[in-house]
């Protein structure tokens, strides 16, 4: 299962099986992810129109970004400004107008939804991303169960979705995605839902994951302290037609917490830039 390069114009071919299954939006293997040069993803002057004449749309206008290796990119934006649409875009789910967009290694897309089959155990949620990569069956269960374990799950391997927490079940629903071992995790509000005190939580595993499994993560966010506290890098995207406005770099130099000064320092700013860009907007 393979595309010719790592470059592409439009919806990449995606793995037989995962049509339909929530958060199985695994991309097609392109060249093999590495440390050495160019870009896990790459946007060059990315275009995405719906609909056609006096009807169009334009989502997304020229949009030109990469993202290395590893690296954790939040991307920040008013409602409507293509966030979605360009994590869409990213992920195949939806073809770019014009311009150039290549991805390395696979890529997956986790919603603001867990998503989760609610007549399967965590376990069994787990199992079936690996069943769609061809996981054989006397291995599953294993896999899937240290896959609980590295989101402090391992007690809860057998439970189904509705005697779990919101934050629980999202847990269940980060194991999945990692269970399909992509080098570029899409994030889509994935804890938008939740409550200050589980997001909190969810962050500082989410954190460590990336950092124990070197994963290039692209999250989208309409919440400027989690952006603050998350990203390597913060993209603002203007209002609709989106396109990228401002980048700010965010040195680590420690452990952050949402209420650390330099967190805050940084989300002031950030939301002063989006109201600029909102008031020149409304005008």
């Amino acid at each position: 299962m393979s595309l010719a390069g790592n470059g592409r114009r439009g919806t990449p071919e995606r793995a037989p099986g995962f049509s339909g299954v929530p958060n199985l939006t695994v991309v097609a293997d392109r060249e093999p992810a590495t440390s050495v040069a160019g870009p896990a993803v790459r946007l060059t002057d990315v275009t995405k129109v719906y609909g056609q004449g006096t009807r169009a749309v334009l989502a997304l206008d020229k949009v030109s970004l990469s993202v290395k290796s590893g690296e954790f990119t939040c991307i920040i934006g008013a409602s409507g400004c293509g966030k979605s649409t360009l994590l869409n875009l990213v992920a195949g789910l939806d073809q770019v107008s014009s311009g150039d967009l290549a991805t390395t290694g696979q890529v997956t897309l986790m919603f603001q939804e867990p998503a989760l089959f609610p007549w399967l155990s965590a376990s069994k949620n787990v199992e079936l991303a690996l069943r769609a990569r061809g996981v054989a069956k006397a291995e599953r269960r294993a896999r899937a169960l240290e896959l609980l374990e590295a989101v402090h799950l391992g007690g809860f391997a057998n439970k189904r979705p509705h005697e779990l927490s919101g934050g629980m079940r999202q847990r269940v629903a980060m194991a999945r995605a990692l269970a399909q071992d992509v080098d570029v995790l899409l994030m889509d509000e994935p804890f938008g839902a939740l409550d200050a005190m589980t997001r909190d939580l969810l962050h500082d595993e989410l954190e460590r994951i990336c950092t124990e499994r070197t994963l290039t993560v692209l999250f989208v966010t309409h919440n400027v302290r989690e952006a603050a506290r998350l990203g390597d890098r913060v993209i603002v995207l203007s209002s609709r037609p989106g396109k990228v406005i401002e980048e700010y770099q965010v040195p680590r130099t420690g452990p952050r917490r949402m209420d650390s000064p330099e967190v805050s320092e940084l989300a002031a700013s950030l939301t002063d830039r989006l109201r600029v860009e909102m008031s020149r907007h409304v005008r």
